[in-house]
């Protein structure tokens, strides 16, 4: 059967698409494929995916709400489309970081540690901290079965130690134990096993070496001093254990359930404790959870919370950090030794006994003092801090100034080391102490949040194994969700991850790829899934597993749409949709749709089938620049960085590759961004841990970073706005005879300042309406009708437009615009020069007054680049870094971009980039290379030279993928 006449149910039929730049397009979608949709940056892809078929899907979600929630949707506008059929239930995921809530974990939002936590709460083993020994409360079953195993005609006796209650006297707690119908008590019966509670007293007990008596209580009643020095148990039941039943080899029922009514009343009598006496012997069965007289917090789930009171370190309330002595301001140049100076706190004459004292205790104490810090065991460190009977450490140092703190130069002292530190109760961990005593497989929930994702994938793989078959038929659909979505972690490229690390400090493409595995870890089914270049942060290497979580995703009988520039993707998918042919105005249109093997009779409009045909390339430069100059980090040790020295070229492009969570962005974001700038302007974040920076640093006077950060996080923030291209725009209106007659200045043209701005949405065009059940609501405002000025600043034109109407346009169609009159005008000549650096940047789609936080991250990043191609912020030489700044961008767009780096060359600044993207990464002067794997296995140089250099030595990962390149 031919596409178009193909069942309507099997596909997404979207017709007369016209959101943003669509031209009136027409589309159908195949469910249950993996269709990935690319095309330029500006060219309409992220407008068909998530502003028309995402949003409708989502309207029509809202439609099935309460009132409460329909009562707004007259006012919420339906895309701009006539219709779409066969549309799933969608769900769309981005590559924004969803939270910034520091309580929000790795662990919680894939959902593994509410997993580990019910897993604890039912198979975990409580073990004292003092012992070691397992921590185990008796049942009434656990009476019966020893009774039950005991030889037929062997004779018990049931009973329960007299408990005194508070102030309470012998006499009367016996006399009571006989109006309640009880005789007999034995003497002697055994010294108590458990310490009582607080509230209640035992009868004195002997050392059990006195021959067990049976008493009636009226004989023991009128000599009761005799019996004072005794242990006294009364006595609940006497049987004798029966034959069992031949025709099923069980005891009777009858007896069974009379034992468990006497287990019952003894520890009921008992205080929580059960006595069985055989013969002279007494077994006693206490089912309070006790142990080395500390009493324990049976496991439950709540426990493992650290978002729930009953479960989160009381002192850090859960956060795992608290104000406190930071080490790294004690400590802050790691490679330095004990005897060395490392403590910083103990130089000088006032405070050098504290040095002299730990030195000459150091061989008894066994801390080594010539070893540099960071060699030092974590042992060793908190000896240091905890001191001992041979010298006194770091915490009795703070502890003596927190008692002279009157004085103000111990405030002064105690002030500058004080900053956000690791909870010293917790350690990080997050928990209260009760919970890391619940061990499965020998390992408590703490120690589980610690590890990485591929070493938890090796615990759980063999954990079944130690588990008895009780433990493992109890855990076992616990166990399940935890190895899937652990597997999808990896197969995402998130091994070197920990479940402890926060949410926050994800990258936007590691955040995406975590909710892609929540996403499958979830297995739904019959849905439609939108994501966002999922392969941004990723290194070659890992492509093909994301690829095959895709079609995981695809094959549980969903519909996958993927916006998407990789080639290696773009190859996988069942089919492409190319849209095109340019950004912008001149984008909007089904260049090509079929499959990777179709694109060969692809229109020569579409720019990626000639990319992907090799009929169009990035070039690679003939040969790298020449460079004299660097700056070398020394001793780096961030994270997972191994010690290592890296130079740093000066006047070059600088790219530092490797895999995901090698430690790239511990070494560029971390130490270097930081420790430069300490070094221009002495103050900033603190840098990383490492030894030294040092080389030709004078010839660099400013860093910059280049991530991607919104660049405004106000809605009348915008493009124009950073560069300020909007200055000479609203110069140009404030010079028109209108505006002149109503003595309009250039601030009236503004929608930052009252005066000239719509007053009722304040400049931004839309107003937010609160809902409680989901997220805000933006409506466009009333009174202006989104155009963001009152009425009399519209009706100054210029040339025909109004102030509303330059800001919609974009910026190809803005330099055409203002491009016509430029000689004219000198206003027009300096709004063309700073446009056109947008337009280089490949930002030439983009309306001028779309606010920024509509832009991707690739987009803020190019919006920043731009500001500094400018001739006037570009005078003296500076160091840029880059963080990925390709995500967002066509193989056509590349190009530009790359052009932009070598305009930044001619001006004599250096440029670092963290990039994993081969076109970009062929085309540097240096590389440095960092691996081999993520996590523990990386922070090890594995290459520094030119891209040939790697490619013929085939070292790393990186060097097996650019030998094909170049």
């Amino acid at each position: 059967m031919s596409k178009n006449h193909e069942p309507e149910e099997q596909y997404i039929h979207v017709k007369g698409a016209r959101v943003h730049n669509l031209k009136n397009i027409e589309i159908r979608i195949p469910h249950n494929r993996l269709i990935v949709v690319t095309g330029l940056s500006g060219s309409g892809k992220s407008t068909l995916a998530f502003d028309t078929i995402f949003a409708e899907g989502q309207r029509r979600y809202v439609e099935s709400l309460s009132a409460y929630a329909r009562q707004f949707l007259g006012k919420i506008e339906k895309p701009d489309v006539d219709f779409i059929t066969g549309i799933a239930p969608a769900i769309a995921v981005e590559q924004k970081v969803n939270t910034r809530n520091p309580r929000s974990t790795v662990g919680t939002t894939t959902e593994i540690h509410d997993y580990l936590r019910l897993l604890f709460a039912r198979i975990g083993r409580t073990y004292s901290p003092v012992s070691g020994a397992e921590v185990k409360a008796h049942t009434t079953q656990d009476v019966i079965d020893r009774i039950t195993a005991l030889p037929q005609g062997e004779r018990v006796m049931i009973a329960a130690p007299v408990i005194l209650a508070e102030k309470q006297g012998l006499i009367e707690k016996l006399t009571l134990l006989m109006k309640d119908g009880f005789e007999r008590l034995l003497v002697n019966p055994v010294a108590p096993a458990a310490k009582p509670s607080k509230s209640a007293k035992a009868a004195p007990a002997v050392s059990g070496n006195e021959p067990l008596q049976v008493k009636y209580a009226e004989e023991i009643l009128p000599g009761i001093d005799q019996y004072k020095a005794a242990g006294l148990a009364v006595l609940i039941d006497r049987l004798t254990v029966p034959e069992l039943l031949s025709d099923n080899e069980k005891h009777d029922p009858e007896w069974v359930s009379r034992l468990f009514d006497s287990g019952q009343t003894a520890f009921s009598i008992g205080n929580g404790e059960c006595l069985i006496v055989t013969g002279t012997r007494a077994e006693v069965f206490s089912n309070r959870f006790e142990a080395d007289g500390i009493t324990f917090q049976p496991p439950f789930e709540h426990l493992f919370s650290f978002n729930n009171p009953l479960g989160a370190c009381p002192r850090c309330e859960g956060y795992g950090r608290v104000v406190g002595i930071d080490e790294d301001l004690v400590i802050p140049d790691k490679s330095k030794t004990i005897y060395d100076d490392a403590i910083v706190c103990w130089r000088g004459e006032t405070m050098k006994w504290w040095k002299e004292q730990t030195i000459a205790a150091a061989s008894k104490s066994g801390l080594p003092i010539h070893k540099p810090f960071y060699d030092l065991t974590r042992e060793q460190k908190a000896l240091l801090w905890r001191g001992n009977e041979h010298f006194h450490g770091l915490d009795e140092f703070f502890a003596f100034l927190e008692k002279e703190r009157y004085k103000i130069q111990y405030r002064v002292m105690l002030s500058r080391y004080t900053g956000k530190t690791t909870c010293p109760d917790c350690g990080g961990g997050r928990l209260c102490k009760e919970a890391t005593y619940v061990r499965v497989g020998g390992r408590n929930i703490v120690d589980l949040s610690f590890m990485p994702v591929s070493e938890l994938r090796v615990f759980f793989d063999h954990l079944a194994e130690e588990l008895d078959e009780h433990d493992r038929s109890v855990g076992e659909r616990a166990l399940i969700e935890i190895r899937n979505r652990l597997q999808y972690l990896d197969d995402v490229g998130l091994a070197y991850l920990n479940l402890d690390r926060m949410s926050s400090t994800l990258s936007g493409g590691e955040s995406q790829r975590i909710n892609l595995a929540t996403s499958l870890g979830s297995s739904l089914v019959g849905s439609l899934y939108i994501l966002d270049e999922p392969s941004i942060g990723l290194h070659p290497r890992d492509t093909e597993k994301l690829i095959g979580v895709l079609k995981q995703l695809r094959d549980l009988g969903n519909t996958v749409i993927v916006v998407e520039h990789d080639a290696e993707i773009i190859r996988a998918a069942d089919q492409i949709i190319d849209i095109g042919p340019m950004a912008g105005y001149l984008g909007g249109d089904i260049v090509f749709q079929g499959t990777a093997a179709e694109l060969d009779k692809a229109s020569t409009k579409s720019l990626t089938a000639a990319y992907m045909l090799g009929r169009e390339r990035i070039e690679a430069p003939s040969k790298p620049r020449k460079w004299h100059n660097y700056i070398e980090i020394k001793g780096a040790r961030e994270h997972n960085l191994k010690n290592i020295d890296v130079r740093i070229p000066l006047g070059v492009i600088t790219c530092v590759t490797g895999v995901s969570g090698s430690g790239k962005s511990s070494l560029v974001k971390d130490i270097l961004y930081p420790a430069m700038r300490r070094h221009l302007i002495e103050t900033g974040d603190r840098p990383g841990d490492f030894d030294s920076l040092e080389g030709d640093l004078q010839l660099v006077k400013g860093v910059e970073l280049i991530d991607q950060n919104p660049i405004g996080r106000s809605l009348r923030s915008n493009p124009v706005t950073y560069i300020k291209a909007y200055d000479e725009i609203r110069r140009l209106f404030s010079e028109q005879q209108l505006a002149r007659q109503y003595k309009f200045d250039p601030s009236s043209f503004s929608f930052n300042i009252a005066g000239g701005r719509c007053e009722e949405c304040k400049g931004e065009g839309i107003i937010r309406v609160e809902m409680q059940f989901m997220a805000d609501v933006e409506l466009v405002c009333e009174t202006c009708g989104g155009k963001r000025f009152k009425d009399e600043i519209l009706e100054v034109k210029y040339r025909g437009l109004s102030i509303h109407d330059v800001l919609e346009m974009s910026i190809d169609e803005a330099i055409a615009f203002f491009g016509q009159y430029k000689q004219e005008d000198k206003i027009n000549a300096r709004i063309v020069e700073k446009l056109k650096v947008l337009q280089d940047v490949g930002l030439g789609y983009v309306k001028l007054g779309q606010s920024s936080s509509t832009l991707s991250g690739g987009e803020s990043q190019r919006v920043k680049l731009a500001s500094f191609l400018l001739k006037e912020n570009s005078s003296q030489p500076l160091l840029f870094i880059f963080d990925e700044p390709t995500t967002g961008l066509h193989f056509h767009d590349i190009k530009k971009l790359l052009a932009s780096f070598d305009a930044l060359m001619l001006r004599g600044h250096t440029v670092v980039i963290v990039e994993h993207n081969m076109e970009v990464v062929k085309c540097a002067d240096w590389l440095i290379d960092l691996g081999a794997e993520g996590g523990e296995a990386g922070g090890h140089l594995v290459f520094a030279g030119t891209p040939r250099e790697l490619a013929d030595s085939g070292a790393g990962y990186t060097g097996k993928y650019l030998k094909g390149l170049l």
